[in-house]
């Protein structure tokens, strides 16, 4: 048996434009890779099996099995015995399900003796965040999600990630900023930031305003979470997890305990350089 981390991401930064022609928004993102993991153990077996352990998710249309069926389509891979352990939560705007594609991808590769490429090809056709999870660490992320550029890895800093006690639809809160006329999010001061952020790429989530219209009560929680931790708070993604920026692991550990009340979850973590990968 093999088991495979499976990586939560934040969007440090997320810049939006007006859509294409083909209904889709061109972006510029700052992605980071965190030590918040979903685990899938992976064998061989005599029929395939996958089982999801803490989240009522469908074995059956889950992005696991979509991505085994899907990269089979380009090499045999044996039948796979699955277990999925869930600890990032869903709709929150941490791409665990396109992390944990990712994974199935790699592990789907190398129990079939596939090369690495394979897996790599698949990867956009099960979601635009699917392709970041291979690579992790520090990334700037262009076009409609498909432009990657791996940075110099980030580090000196730890982040205090929260998940509210309700979930962010990203059809809906992209369909409400367009609706409002693509307005920007908020830039955050460079004083406020980690050295490592204060030059380049502004540090603003532009979903944020849809967000907070959708979902009235995002303002009160961010609100009340800044006030608990004296900075800056940020959405990740479409919603609905935020997060703050703290000197190292510890203290953001202890920041997250401290607004465990508002949250259903609450996580201080490091930043991980690479992407899912075997333990």
């Amino acid at each position: 048996m093999t088991v495979y981390e499976s990586p939560a991401k934040i969007n440090l930064a997320l810049l939006v434009e007006a859509p294409r022609g083909d209904g889709l928004h061109p972006l510029e993102s700052l992605v980071q890779t965190v030590e918040w993991l979903d685990l899938l153990e992976v064998e061989e077996s005599e029929e395939d099996n996958l089982v999801i352990d803490g989240a009522d998710l469908d074995p059956e249309s889950n992005l696991v099995t979509r991505s085994l069926k899907a990269i089979r389509d380009r090499g045999f891979v044996p039948p796979l015995d699955i277990r999925l352990d869930k600890q990032i939560p869903t709709g929150a705007g941490l791409g665990g399900g396109s992390s944990n594609s990712a994974a199935t991808l790699l592990a789907a590769a190398e129990k079939g003796r596939l090369r690495r490429s394979v897996a790599e090809e698949v990867a956009p056709s099960m979601g635009a965040d699917v392709p970041l999870f291979l690579i992790g660490g520090t990334l700037l992320i262009g076009g409609i999600g498909d432009q990657l550029e791996s940075l110099q890895p980030l580090s000196g800093f730890a982040v205090a990630v929260v998940v509210p006690k309700f979930e962010l639809s990203t059809v809906e809160v992209y369909r409400r900023w367009d609706e409002m006329e693509g307005p920007e999010g908020e830039t955050i001061a460079p004083r406020l930031l980690p050295p490592g952020l204060r030059d380049g790429i502004p540090i603003r989530n532009d979903l944020t305003p849809a967000a907070l219209d959708l979902e009235q009560t995002l303002a009160d929680f961010m609100a009340d979470v800044r006030l608990r931790w004296g900075g800056p708070v940020l959405m990740t993604g479409s919603g609905s997890a935020c997060f703050g920026f703290f000197p190292d692991p510890d203290e953001a550990v202890d920041a997250a305990r401290s607004v465990e009340d508002l949250c259903r979850a609450a996580i201080g973590v490091g930043l991980r350089s690479r992407g899912v990968a075997p333990r």
